[in-house]
């Protein structure tokens, strides 16, 4: 069953979160909110770099900061992203993207993920939906 009060309070700490993007080559902010089965919240933004490849994705740096504190165990992460905040809004709903689903994918196959425009504009799927026959530590754990 969808909490829409727990959810719009999840999107609003990703808002918050983009706030702090540091987009400065495409201007496509990413914030996210993570919550654990512990109750836990932890945000993230995205963080880009001029050779690019070290750029880090909202959603990985929410997963890095909970898992540096003890955290395993994930109920839901948001991702609201787009043209920075105050800017035209972005085309459609921003995903999380492909090595961003893995890492999410990595800490259960039951996480709810929820793609954010705004408080009320938002899509509720799993992370198995969005990863269809991912590749997770089942396979190597006989």
């Amino acid at each position: 069953m969808e909490d829409k009060a727990k959810i719009q309070e999840m999107i609003a700490a990703a808002s918050r979160a983009r706030e702090f993007s540091y987009a400065p080559y495409s201007n496509f902010t990413v914030g996210a909110a993570l919550i654990t089965k512990s109750g836990k919240v932890f945000t993230g933004c995205n963080v880009e770099s001029v050779s690019y490849s070290p750029t880090t994705c909202a959603e990985r740096v929410a997963i890095l900061k909970a898992v540096s504190e003890g955290e395993r165990s994930f109920e839901m992460i948001v991702v609201i992203g787009g043209p920075r905040v105050g800017e035209s809004k972005a085309k459609g709903y921003s995903g999380p993207c492909g090595v961003c689903r893995q890492m999410i994918y990595e800490f259960g196959k039951d996480i709810q993920i929820i793609i954010a425009n705004s408080l009320d504009e938002y899509y509720v799927h799993d992370i198995s939906e969005l990863f269809p026959l991912g590749f997770g530590p089942d396979h190597l754990l006989g």
